[in-house]
C-alpha cells in the first residue's frame, strides 16, 4: 500500500521513462558501456575484457515468483524497493530484442546502476538492439542491496534482482518470462539448444534435420549444440540457439538470443570444442570469473573463482553458428543425462519422452547450486525456470511432439556404471550424426527395457552395453525405476500414461 492507502501502480508503469528521466542514461553503446566498466576490467591477452563478480551463480534458493509462490507483504516490499530505487539512483537503461520470430519476440528493458555497467555490457551483448517498441519485460538489478532476493511478477513482466551482481541473473530474468509468455500463447518454452544438421542419408540423399538438445548446465548441451560434427563439403551442422527456445504448435522453434551466447569456460579446449574456444578467445568475448592473471594470461582450466566461470561470446565469431536463430522444423529431440545406468543413447516412445522430460535427470552444477555440485538431481524439463504447474508442461510436451511426429532420444554424456566407461564427445557427436542420417539400427533390449542401438557406424556399440559395467544391474535398475515413479507421482496434473511409461 502507498501512504495514501491506494494500491501502488504496477511496476511496469511506475518505472521512469528512460528517454526523459534525468537520472538515467538510456541505451548507451557497447563501447560506452565498456568504458563505464573500465574500473573493474582486467584486459586479457586477447584484448577482451574480464571481470570478477561477487556472486558467481544464480541465487535459485532466494528466487520467488508470484504464480508459484505465495507473495506476502515482504515480497511486495522487495519489489517496491527496486522500483523506488529507479527514481533516485544514477542508472543505465538498456533495451534489447529477445527473439526474431513474429510470435516469439519481446522487447526487454534492463535497469542497472552506472557503477555496475559491466552487467549491462555483457547482457546487452547477448541480444539485438531494440527497434523502438515499448518494453514487454523489465528488470531492475541492484547488486549492492543488502539482501539477496529475486522477486518475479510474471503477469506484469517484471523482475527485481536485489543483492546479486551475477550477469546470469539478468539474462535468466528475461528468458524465464520469455518461456512463460510462450506457454500462454499455446507453445512451450524449452531450456534447449537447437541446430540444423545437413547430412546424406542411407540412400545418399541430402536432407536437413532439426535437432533440439535439452540438458542442464555442464551436461554438454552447449558443446553438442555448437559442434560442427566434423562434416564437410555439402554436409554440415549449424547452431541456431544455445540456451532457450520456444516450441510452437506448427513445429517451428524460435530462438531467443540473437547476438551472443553465455557459455561455461571451465575445461574449454581447442581440441574437442574448437568453435567455442575460438569465439571465447576473440577480442569480442566478455569473460566473467575466469582465471586471468594481471598480465592478461587466461587459464580456462583453473577454477580460481568458481567452476561456473563464464564467457559472453558473439555468434559472429562462432564458426558453427547460423545467421538465423529460428529452426523451421524440429525432427529430433535429445534429452541429455549423466545417469550411469543409462546407455549412450536410447530411442524413446512418445510417453517415455514425456517421462524423460518430467524426470530431467542430470547432475547439479555450479551454475545452479554450487554447494550440491556433482549430486544427482531431477529438474522438470531440465529447466529450473518454469513458471506455473510443472505437470502441465509434461502433458503439453507430449501433445506437441505427438502431433508433430518428433523422434526423441535419451543421450548419456557421462559414464557408464561406476565411472567405468566414459562416453566422450567423439562418441556423442557420432551418435548424433548417424541418428540424423538414419543409419542407426535399433533393437528392443530385454535387460535394460529400452530401445538401444544394435549398430552405430563408427562406434563399437558392444563396448557400451551398460549391464556389463554395473554389479547386479537388475536390482539397480529396479531401484531407479521405483525412484522415478515416486518422483513423478508428486505431479498431480501429470497424466497417468506418462507416469506408467517410466523406463
Amino acid at each position: 500500500m502507498s501512504e495514501t492507502g491506494a494500491e501502488p501502480r504496477p511496476p511496469s508503469r511506475a518505472l521512469p521513462d528512460p528517454a526523459t528521466a534525468s537520472n538515467v542514461r538510456y541505451d548507451p553503446s557497447l563501447e560506452e558501456l565498456r568504458e563505464l566498466a573500465e574500473h573493474e576490467e582486467t584486459t586479457t591477452e586477447f584484448g577482451s575484457p574480464s571481470y570478477v563478480s561477487d556472486v558467481r551463480s544464480r541465487s535459485s534458493d532466494r528466487t520467488k515468483n508470484a504464480v508459484d509462490h505465495a507473495f506476502g507483504e515482504r515480497d511486495h516490499d522487495l519489489v517496491e524497493t527496486a522500483v523506488e530505487a529507479t527514481e533516485t539512483r544514477e542508472l543505465l537503461c538498456v533495451d534489447r530484442l529477445m527473439g526474431r520470430h513474429p510470435e516469439a519476440a519481446f522487447c526487454c528493458r534492463l535497469y542497472v546502476p552506472v557503477e555496475h555497467a559491466r552487467i549491462a555490457f555483457a547482457w546487452a551483448s547477448l541480444f539485438e538492439p531494440s527497434d523502438g517498441r515499448e518494453p514487454d519485460l523489465q528488470t531492475v538489478q541492484l547488486p549492492d542491496h543488502n539482501e539477496t532476493a529475486i522477486r518475479i511478477l510474471p503477469d506484469e513482466g517484471f523482475t527485481a534482482v536485489l543483492g546479486s551482481d551475477y550477469t546470469g541473473e539478468a539474462k535468466k530474468s528475461f528468458l524465464r518470462l520469455f518461456m512463460y509468455r510462450i506457454k500462454q500463447q499455446g507453445g512451450l518454452g524449452l531450456h534447449a539448444g537447437s541446430k540444423r544438421v545437413r547430412v546424406r542419408d542411407a540412400d545418399g540423399d541430402l536432407r536437413d534435420v532439426g535437432q533440439l538438445f535439452m540438458g542442464l548446465s555442464a551436461t554438454g548441451k552447449s558443446t553438442l549444440t555448437a559442434h560442427g560434427c566434423w562434416l564437410e563439403d555439402e554436409e554440415g551442422a549449424t547452431m541456431l540457439q544455445d540456451d532457450v527456445c520456444a516450441l510452437l504448435p506448427d513445429g517451428t522453434v524460435p530462438g531467443s538470443e540473437g547476438k551472443g551466447l553465455f557459455i561455461k569456460t571451465i575445461g574449454l579446449g581447442e581440441d574437442e570444442q574448437p568453435a567455442l574456444y575460438e569465439a571465447a578467445t576473440d577480442e569480442s568475448a566478455i569473460l566473467e570469473n575466469v582465471a586471468v592473471d594481471d598480465d592478461g594470461t587466461v587459464d580456462f582450466d583453473e577454477p580460481r573463482y568458481t567452476t561456473n566461470a563464464r564467457a559472453t561470446v558473439q555468434r559472429d565469431e562462432l564458426s558453427s553458428a547460423a545467421d538465423e536463430i529460428d529452426l523451421d522444423r524440429v525432427d529430433q529431440v535429445f534429452f541429455i543425462t549423466r545417469n550411469p545406468l543409462m546407455p549412450p543413447v536410447s530411442k524413446l516412445s512418445t510417453a517415455q519422452a514425456a517421462a524423460a522430460f518430467m524426470l530431467g535427470e542430470s547432475i547439479e552444477t555450479s551454475a545452479g547450486d554450487p554447494s550440491r555440485a556433482g549430486e544427482s538431481i531431477r529438474v522438470v524439463g531440465t529447466n529450473p525456470f518454469i513458471v506455473g504447474p510443472e505437470g502441465e508442461e509434461g502433458n503439453l510436451f507430449k501433445d506437441l511432439i505427438e502431433a508433430l511426429g518428433v523422434d526423441c532420444y535419451l543421450l548419456n554424456t557421462g559414464y557408464l556404471g561406476d565411472d567405468a566407461k566414459d562416453v566422450g564427445v567423439t562418441e556423442s557427436v557420432t551418435i548424433l550424426t548417424e541418428t540424423a542420417r538414419g543409419t542407426v539400427e535399433w533393437t528392443d533390449d530385454e535387460t535394460t527395457g529400452l530401445t538401444i542401438p544394435e549398430l552405430v557406424p563408427g562406434i563399437d556399440v558392444e563396448d557400451y552395453y551398460v549391464p556389463d559395467y554395473v554389479d547386479d544391474y537388475d536390482a539397480a535398475l529396479a531401484e531407479l525405476r521405483r525412484e522415478r515413479r515416486e518422483y513423478l507421482a508428486q505431479f498431480d496434473e501429470l497424466r497417468e500414461e506418462i507416469l506408467e511409461s517410466v523406463y
